[in-house]
């Protein structure tokens, strides 16, 4: 299936399942039904040549959909074995019945003790489901850290235990699986944070439940797709000319680091801009008109020589290489004096967190690191709520802010929601990468696209 648009928290996501039980044949046991046979289907496509599957389960609803699956796996002749984390552990309302007829089919579940079997070929995990919010000690950590060192793939069901399910940071420690099935609605900390890593690829399953289960209901964020992003930069004119198609100035590279504006210029051509002007420490001129002939470059030492390059109408970016010396606390203090600066990043931000100002036109780009300095605070609480993070920097510095980092946030003062990117790669951490992002975003901004459309699609094409 399809994975939805729409992320939600796990308090949502709990209404919504009570909701679909309380639709005619809907009850509990039906929809666990469904889940551990949808969880079975999904394990035998992934792995066709597994044959021995070992499961975790805990007491909850979600260890119910476990048992359902190890019974269909013995059922079908695999070689099945389900783990519990305490002997006799206790299961309520459909979870009990669910082990019971794992137990009346044949496969009575053992005690986890120290380690997995080591011919196991898929592992299912379903210890802790969405309400966890807690750090995992005791049995449960020698488990989760056992499942991780296995070497077997693992099958995560609604979440990878230990994960929270709203914001995506790790409770201590959690499982890495290989790939996640989730049910009725997407849970916002699969796409964010540490999700990403620990969830591996993300399957969805609406269990036949009826439309409209969420009706009412605001999600916590959007993920971008490609439909949304049809048509917001409309066909180029066969007759255009560069002035039709945008001026940019950027304006950065202090003394060492001009390669930061030159890849900011390159993207900014690359991403549609008509006419590129980067306005620099007179020391990379030569370089960078050497390397890139395209890049109009301007040798700024001062102020003044800034204030010459603003007037004609442009899309202003600031921050790839500025620095943090006097000479780019000047170029800073006279970007802020313009109507056309829209894109800040890199140092530019740091700047900005320590003299805060306000902008409602401009687009922010910061990752943890800055975003922490912004809101002084450490870059572990950004990562710990990156959706938080993201929402209150652009209330308190107005415009739109991309947080950047796996599941890269999108978020407006005002909009009730941010959007969510959940493509990209680890091959993308590496430096000018973010410098690439400013020239893009900006070359869209010059483009005509609102800053909230320039920030998405910009951010998914540099994904």
């Amino acid at each position: 299936m399809t994975l939805p648009k729409t992320l939600y928290r796990a308090a949502q996501v709990r209404a919504a399942d009570q909701r679909a039980m309380q639709q005619p044949g809907l009850a509990g046991p039906v929809l666990m039904e469904r889940a551990g046979e949808a969880a079975w289907q999904l394990l035998r496509a992934r792995w066709p040549r597994a044959r021995r599957i070992a499961v975790l389960c805990g007491p909850g609803n979600n260890g119910g959909d476990c048992y359902v699956l190890a019974r269909r796996a013995h059922e079908s002749g695999f070689s099945a074995q389900a783990y519990t984390l305490e002997p006799d552990q206790p299961a309520g309302g459909d979870a009990h019945n669910a082990r019971q007829r794992l137990l009346q089919a044949g496969v009575v579940p053992r005690t986890y003790a120290a380690d997995l079997p080591q011919d196991v070929d898929v592992v299912v995990d379903a210890l802790f489901g969405i309400g966890l919010a807690r750090d995992i000690s005791g049995r449960a950590e020698a488990a989760i850290r056992a499942l991780n060192r296995c070497g077997a793939p693992v099958l995560a069901l609604d979440l990878p235990s230990g994960l929270d399910a709203d914001s995506g940071r790790v409770w201590g420690v959690a499982v890495r699986a290989a790939a996640t099935l989730t049910f009725i609605g997407l849970k916002a900390g699969l796409f964010t944070g540490a999700g990403r890593e620990h969830s591996g690829e993300i399957y969805f399953d609406d269990l036949g439940t009826p439309a409209g289960l969420f009706d009412g209901e605001t999600p916590q964020a959007l993920r971008i797709t490609r439909d949304d992003l049809q048509g917001l930069l409309p066909r180029r004119a066969r007759h255009a000319h560069k002035g039709d198609a945008g001026r940019v100035l950027l304006v950065g590279g202090a003394p060492g680091m001009g390669g930061a504006l030159r890849l900011a210029g390159e993207a900014a051509y690359r991403a549609g801009a008509g006419l590129v002007r980067l306005a620099t420490h007179g020391i990379h001129c030569a370089s960078l008109m050497a390397s890139r002939p395209e890049l109009m470059v301007h040798g700024v030492e001062t102020a003044q020589d800034l204030r010459r390059l603003l007037s004609p109408p442009s899309v202003l970016a600031v921050g790839p290489g500025l620095g943090q010396d006097p000479w780019a606390r000047a170029l800073w203090a006279t970007v802020l004096e313009s109507p056309h600066l829209q894109v800040v990043d890199a140092d530019a931000l740091t700047l900005l967190a320590q003299d805060p100002v306000r902008r409602d036109h401009w687009i922010l780009t910061p990752h943890p690191g800055e975003a922490a300095r912004l809101l002084g605070c450490s870059t572990a609480d950004i990562q710990q709520d990156r959706f938080a993070a993201a929402r209150e920097i652009a209330v308190s510095f107005g415009g739109v802010c991309v947080l950047k980092g796996s599941g890269t946030l999108i978020a407006r003062d005002g909009d009730a929601m941010p959007w969510l990117c959940d493509r990209g790669n680890p091959g993308m951490a590496t430096g000018g990468s973010g410098d690439v992002l400013t020239g893009v975003i900006a070359a869209l901004r010059a483009q005509g696209l609102s800053p909230v459309d320039a920030a998405r699609l910009g951010v998914w094409v540099h994904a």
